[in-house]
C-alpha cells in the first residue's frame, strides 16, 4: 500500500514503541491520530509530531471501551476523510506468579490487550473494506512464541494478539479483500517505561532483559509494513528471530533457557520492590512522566546484545548439530 501522507490511528501513542511509532510516522508526513489514556502526555507526543510537520490529533481513549474505539476511527474521518493504517499497540503487563496476581488485575491485562485490539479490528475492518485498502498492524510480542514465567497474563494475551490477527487474514481472504492487509509486529525485548509501569506481584524490581532493543527498531519495522505488509515480522535484530527459530527446534531447550534468565536477568535478586498495580488502573502518566525509552539501552546493555546474540548462534548451530546427528 503506497499512499501519500497516510492517515495513521496508533493506539498507546504517549509512550515507548507508540510514542516512537508517531514520531517517526510524522517525520514520513503521515497524518496521526493518537489514542492513550492520559491527555496530558499524548498532547505531548502530538505537539512532537507536529514540529515535524505533521498533523497530528490527540485523542484520549480507553481501548477496553467499544464505543470510545468507534468514536476514535470516526474521529480519523472527520478530520481527515479517511483512515489508511491503524496499529493496535496499546498493553500493560503484571509481573507475578499466576496464584498472586490479583484476579481483577489479571483480567485487566487480558481486557486492554486482547478485547482493546479485537475493539480496534472491529473500529478499522469495516472502513478499510469499504475503501478496498489499507493496513491494520497488531504489535505483539516475542512472547507469543516463547511465553515467559512470572508474566502469564502478558504472555496469553500476545499469543491471543496473534491468533486474531491470523483469523482476521483469514477471514478477509475468503471475503475475496485484497487489499486490505493484517499484519502481526513481534518485538523482542525492547527499552521502553513497561518494566517501571508494569503491576508487580513478585517483590523484586523487574529489569529489561538482555539482550535490549531500543523502541525506533520497532517503528521502523512497523512503519515499513504500511509499503510492504507482511504476515508476521520479528522486530529487534538477529537475536530475537534466532530465538523464534530455535523454539520450532528445540522447544524444551529454550523454554528451560529461558525461564532461567528470566529469574536471573528480568527479575533483580539484588532490589526489591513495592506490590503495585502499576497503570493497570490508571493511566502511566499518573506514575510518571511519559517516555519512549526506559533507560535499559545504554553501551553496556549493547555490549551485552552483541554477547547475547553470539551465545544464542553458538546455541543454535549446537542444536541443529545434535538435531542431524
Amino acid at each position: 500500500m503506497r499512499v501519500k501522507n497516510p492517515v495513521v490511528v496508533i493506539t498507546g501513542a504517549s509512550s515507548g514503541i507508540g510514542r516512537a511509532t508517531a514520531l517517526r510516522f510524522a517525520a514520513k508526513g503521515a497524518r496521526l491520530v493518537l489514542a492513550a489514556r492520559g491527555a496530558e502526555s499524548l498532547e505531548d507526543v502530538a505537539g512532537a509530531c507536529r514540529k515535524r510537520g505533521a498533523k497530528a490529533i490527540a485523542v484520549p481513549t480507553d481501548v477496553t471501551d467499544v464505543g470510545a474505539m468507534e468514536e476514535l476511527a470516526a474521529r480519523a474521518e472527520q478530520e481527515f476523510g479517511r483512515l489508511d493504517v491503524w496499529v493496535n499497540n496499546a498493553a500493560v503487563g503484571a509481573f507475578g506468579l499466576l496464584t498472586e496476581i490479583p484476579p481483577k488485575d489479571f483480567q485487566r491485562v487480558l481486557d486492554v490487550n486482547i478485547l482493546g485490539y479485537v475493539n480496534g479490528a472491529r473500529a478499522a475492518l469495516p472502513r478499510l473494506r469499504a475503501q478496498g485498502t489499507g493496513v491494520l498492524i497488531n504489535v505483539a510480542s516475542i512472547v507469543a512464541e516463547i511465553p515467559l514465567p512470572y508474566s502469564a497474563a502478558y504472555s496469553i494475551s500476545k499469543a491471543a494478539v496473534r491468533s486474531l490477527s491470523i483469523s482476521l487474514r483469514s477471514e478477509l481472504a475468503r471475503e475475496g479483500v485484497d487489499g486490505v492487509k493484517v499484519c502481526t509486529v513481534l518485538p523482542a525485548t525492547i527499552d521502553t517505561p513497561f518494566y517501571q509501569n508494569a503491576a508487580n506481584y513478585t517483590g523484586r524490581r523487574p529489569k529489561a532483559m538482555p539482550p535490549v532493543y531500543t523502541a525506533e527498531r520497532v517503528a521502523k519495522a512497523i512503519v515499513g509494513l504500511v509499503d510492504r505488509p507482511r504476515r508476521e515480522t520479528v522486530a529487534g535484530g538477529l537475536a530475537g528471530r534466532l530465538l523464534v527459530l530455535q523454539h520450532k527446534m528445540t522447544p524444551d531447550a529454550v523454554e528451560a533457557t529461558t525461564a532461567r534468565q528470566v529469574d536471573r536477568s528480568q527479575l533483580s535478586r539484588r532490589q526489591s520492590a513495592p506490590v503495585t498495580s502499576g497503570n493497570l488502573h490508571q493511566a502511566s502518566q499518573g506514575i510518571r512522566k511519559t517516555s519512549t525509552g526506559g533507560g535499559w539501552h545504554g553501551r553496556r546493555r549493547t555490549a551485552q546484545r552483541r554477547i547475547g546474540t553470539a551465545a544464542l548462534l553458538a546455541a543454535g548451530m549446537l542444536a541443529v548439530r545434535k538435531r542431524l546427528g
